[in-house]
């Protein structure tokens, strides 16, 4: 039973062929900031309408705060995987 702010599993499958490096590489660092990014813009995007839900709003800020930690590792091993990773996923330079 999928929630409506999750990500189906159609939709991860689909992440972790783009992201990944095989059909089953859901562990690697750009695999899982894609998946969190997806997760990031349903929670935003529910947020816009439920202004008050302060449930939804502190997991949206520990997914942000996940996502952040993962960026910073990727950054620090390897600059332009970084860059690409950023650059394909349209999200801000802010590490």
């Amino acid at each position: 039973m999928a929630d409506k702010l999750s990500i189906s599993k159609e939709r991860t499958a689909e992440l972790i062929k783009e992201f990944g490096q095989g059909d089953n590489d859901s562990g690697s660092a750009a695999v899982q900031v894609a998946i969190l990014s997806e997760r990031i813009r349903n929670l935003t995007e529910h947020l816009k309408v439920h202004k008050k839900d302060n449930h939804t709003r502190r997991g949206l800020m520990m997914l942000i705060g996940k996502r952040r930690g993962l960026l910073k590792y990727i950054k620090n091993r390897d600059i332009q995987e970084y860059r690409d990773l950023i650059a394909k996923l349209g999200i801000r330079d802010n590490i």
